[in-house]
């Protein structure tokens, strides 16, 4: 597997991270205006969400065609540009490889549709009468995770959206052809690849109701998983690249083996234990305070137990599923800029691999829409019906709506203060935020104190000093629920990374036999460089890293 060392990778998504041809639609000459931006951060590799030919009922995620770009994203030229750019920057392009389902306006199912039993046997497809689906499984996007198409009195297989039909990765032929793509992609000059949702394409050898779920324990890390991801990998030779695996509902000890070197499956792993804690009753649409005791918890938990197993972990906060951070476990208003960096600083000194969604670096916030004529996500729009079927008012589904959409963080890329903050000179896809004048690139750019000045240090950190990627990791004050602290080791070395999470004052509780430390980074500007831990309080949001 390839060496992950002291790399970071930011993610971009194309769609609403810069216009270059003014049609209010991101594109890849969009990236390739920012490249030099980018190379500025210090980031390895730019993992791009899919831009291949797409309906866009999922933004992209529904892939029509893996080999041919969508137009509205520019042309194979366009991209080829682009790795090209990158290369000479020191930068490597990563995929986003949708392989547990294609869009029904694919070719395979189009096939499927006509009566093709070859392509039916791509996807799930089962005999049944219309009124009784094969199974009572819940599409994670709302409703039933079954269609019926009564030109073949058949049902099929979708666990999102219905224009999105799961692949039967049992059928030899699909695996073939998914390795083939792959094959394509390499040969462009791709350096990595992110598998979307990947831990859900071993289904089951019996299908039969969930009596106590939505059906996800029967998919979820399935019978065959592993071995399709080692085959995967070892035909198409991808461990010399970087791969990341997106994985859905999870443990800690499948986690273990698909990042572990010695399994040869992937470099590392998303989970999303952390980004539950928010959840009343572990329903995403059920708002609840963070529950932080739980958090550090759960990082305890994962940091430790894939250090001991011989994992790897992806570490982030955002994505394009996610909300932005700042808005969720921060404070937006009155501590904007000291808790965006003490929850940066938090994860990217763990140990693992740190990934960066574009306007993180700036701290973008939710965009705190007001109506539902602002929203494109099919999920909310979705869940905001399901919501209202549920006797919530309009206030209160938008309510909801503003903590968890997914449009939360597809909002365009805040630029420049000018009008749609310098991501297009026409109308955006999608409403940028209003505080975009007041957070931007631009305006950060020369800031020595800004939050994108200490993304850069974060960064910077990483590559001057081994212990960040290479060192043990020691979790302590697991007692006191304000503060996450922990130390990394390696050799001489040591670290004491100290996090307030609340926007009190809080005591760190270090026992006396503590020394003296430098302090190597914080996000207050006025703090002494000798830390005296015998008494060391924290400010509000404060992050102190120390060196020994």
């Amino acid at each position: 597997m390839t060496d992950l060392g002291n790399k970071v990778v930011y993610q971009i998504y194309p769609k609403s991270f810069r216009d270059s041809n003014g049609d209010g639609f991101g594109d890849i000459p969009g990236v390739i205006e920012k490249l030099d931006y980018l190379a500025g951060l210090g980031v390895d590799y730019l993992w791009l969400t899919p831009f291949f030919l797409s309906p866009q009922k999922d933004n992209g995620y529904d892939v029509a065609d893996y080999r041919r770009i969508d137009p509205k994203f520019g042309t194979m030229e366009d991209l080829e540009s682009l790795i090209l750019q990158c290369e000479k920057r020191g930068m490597g392009i990563m995929l986003d490889m949708v392989f547990n389902h294609t869009s029904t306006a694919h070719e395979w199912f189009q096939k499927a549709l006509e009566g093709n039993e070859k392509y039916q046997e791509y996807y799930y497809f089962k005999d049944g009468s219309q009124e009784y689906a094969p199974t009572n499984w819940q599409s994670k996007f709302g409703g039933s995770a079954w269609e019926y198409v009564p030109g073949l009195n058949k049902w099929y297989l979708h666990l999102f959206d219905v224009t999105q039909a799961d692949l039967n990765w049992g059928n030899r032929q699909v695996r073939e052809e998914l390795k083939e793509i792959i094959r394509f992609w390499k040969d462009k000059g791709i350096k990595g690849f992110r598998f979307d949702v990947v831990n859900l394409i071993s289904k089951p050898e019996i299908w039969e109701d969930d009596l106590e779920g939505d059906g996800r324990r029967f998919y979820t890390d399935g019978p065959h998983i592993h071995e399709y991801l080692k085959e995967l990998v070892k035909d198409t030779e991808i461990d010399a690249l970087i791969t990341v695996g997106e994985m859905s509902s999870t443990s800690l000890e499948h986690c273990v083996r698909y990042s572990s070197p010695k399994e040869k499956e992937l470099s590392m792993c998303f989970n999303f234990h952390h980004l539950k804690v928010d959840y009343k009753d572990g329903n995403k649409w059920e708002l609840m305070e963070p529950d932080f005791p739980a958090l550090k918890t759960l990082f305890r938990q994962w940091q430790t137990g894939m250090q001991e197993g011989g994992g790897w972990n992806a570490l982030f906060w955002c994505n394009h599923d996610q909300p932005r951070i700042v808005s969720r476990f921060g404070d937006e208003e009155k501590y904007w800029k000291e808790s965006a960096k003490m929850l940066a600083g938090m994860i990217h000194l763990m140990q693992g691999t740190p990934y960066i969604y574009q306007g993180e670096e700036i701290g973008m916030t939710n965009p705190h829409y007001t109506s539902i004529q602002q929203y494109r996500d099919v999920e909310s729009l979705n869940y905001y019906k399901i919501l209202l079927e549920q006797n919530k008012t309009s206030e209160e589904a938008l309510e909801i709506l503003g903590a968890r959409s997914r449009d939360n963080s597809r909002t365009p890329m805040q630029w420049t203060d000018e009008i749609y903050g310098g991501f297009s000179k026409s109308e955006p896809w999608l409403p940028i935020s209003d505080n975009c004048g007041k957070i931007n690139v631009k305006a950060q750019q020369d800031d020595s104190t800004s939050i994108l000045s200490f993304y850069k240090k974060l960064i910077a950190l990483r590559k001057e000093k081994e212990i960040i990627s290479k060192g043990r990791i020691t979790f302590f004050a697991q007692d006191n629920e304000d503060v996450m602290a922990y130390k990394r080791n390696w050799e001489e070395q040591e670290l004491i990374i100290f996090c307030n999470l609340r926007g009190e004052n809080s005591s760190a509780g270090i026992q006396p036999e503590w020394n003296t430390y430098r302090k190597l980074l914080g996000n207050y500007d006025s703090s002494p460089e000798i830390i005296d831990l015998h008494d060391i309080s924290l400010r509000p949001y404060e992050i102190i890293v120390l060196e020994k």
